[in-house]
């Protein structure tokens, strides 16, 4: 009877010690997780910063962030955002070719409750207008 009795309590240890490990850890809360551009020209960069604030108790660490195409750069955060404070993520796209449309994920990835998070951008990249109207300021 004591070995029942000990084995339960040490199963309700577990589970009480694992439950509170995973309160504690950090949290992403972003503001959105994807951003369209809209109609951009070829050839010029746009930039998107997706803001976030840790809701969670531990420090929030960004240890990479991945995006999946040479096209893309990505700059974050690169010190611990403590509980209730705010961080970014931010993407530059640079299209050298026309598309109908994009989509790209960005993966981040960090020590948080959810270790690997998805951003995406999408839109669309026009031709970029060569034509240069000259104004006359002679008269």
């Amino acid at each position: 009877m004591k070995k029942i009795i000990t084995l339960c309590a040490v199963v309700l240890g577990f589970i009480a010690f694992t439950a509170m490990q995973t309160d504690n850890k950090a949290e992403f809360k972003f503001e959105k997780e994807t951003h369209d551009f809209g109609k951009i020209p070829q050839g010029k960069p746009v930039s998107v910063e997706f803001k976030f604030t840790n809701v969670g108790v531990e420090p929030l660490i960004i240890s990479t962030v991945e995006p999946t195409c040479g096209c893309t750069i990505a700059d974050f955060t690169k010190t611990p955002v403590k509980k209730g404070e705010s961080g970014f993520v931010k993407l530059t796209f640079n299209a050298a070719v026309v598309q109908p449309s994009f989509a790209k994920a960005v993966t981040v990835k960090s020590n948080a409750r959810t270790p690997v998070k998805l951003l995406y951008i999408k839109g669309e990249v026009v031709a970029a207008d060569t034509k240069v109207t000259a104004v006359d300021k002679s008269k």
